[in-house]
């Protein structure tokens, strides 16, 4: 563990050093317990939300719940989100009572401009396999998979490197860029999110860490 109470400056060199420990290939030999992660903030104030949802797997049923919502200060800027997400997510994955094998972040893994987005770092912080499940690019280039259910296309760096996978999760629908975290190789990322994909375009451990923040962040407002 390392302090979050840096500036911006030191976070990005943080960054570039962390990012030469990530291991980007393999798999779990076993999933059993996989968890999705998704945060939401209050426009009006400092609150941070955070919500993680338990499935096992492979057949995604929801075993456990864990929500926590804190003052957040780091400023929000591209390519820093785990210096405002990761101290409230690192406080919410405490109060759970089981440890997944496995962790899918809405957000980048190794398909960041330095190599470490959330669920890289999260990964080296908890030293827990994790994929980067984000609905637009941040960084890479690619071509359009075709238009099918399943299909791919790589995701790669200026210098051809392959950093991720852009996914067609349904027919005729916007790709997800999946990208490893830590522990898990590109294509061992793509496949188990599209294990993960039910009948959204949003793999379902994520999607339902989304509802379930904006449903926590509506209690706990509605107190205040």
């Amino acid at each position: 563990m390392h302090s979050w109470n840096i500036s911006a400056r030191e976070a990005i060199a943080m960054q570039k050093q962390l990012a030469a420990q990530v291991i980007c290939t393999g798999m779990p030999e076993k999933i059993d317990i996989i968890a999705g992660v998704d945060l939401a903030y209050d426009k009006k104030s400092e609150l941070g939300f955070c919500s993680i949802i338990l499935f096992s797997f492979p057949d995604l049923s929801v075993i456990e719940s864990a929500f926590c919502h804190d003052r957040v200060t780091f400023p929000y800027i591209p390519g820093l989100l785990t210096f405002r997400e990761g101290p409230l997510f690192l406080k919410t994955f405490e109060t759970l009572d089981r440890r997944p094998d496995l962790i899918l972040f809405d957000g980048q893994g190794r398909a960041h401009p330095r190599g470490l987005g959330i669920a890289s770092h999260m990964g080296l912080v908890l030293n827990v396999p994790t994929i980067g499940c984000a609905k637009s690019k941040l960084f890479g280039e690619y071509r359009q998979p075709c238009s099918e259910k399943g299909s791919r296309s790589i995701l790669t760096d200026k210098e051809g490197n392959r950093i991720g996978t852009v996914l067609r999760t349904r027919d005729g629908v916007k790709p997800v860029f999946v990208s490893p975290g830590h522990l898990t190789g590109v294509d061992e990322s793509a496949d188990i999110v599209m294990r993960c994909v039910v009948k959204y375009r949003i793999p379902e451990p994520i999607r339902a860490a989304h509802n379930s923040v904006g449903n926590y962040k509506r209690s706990i407002l509605e107190k205040r």
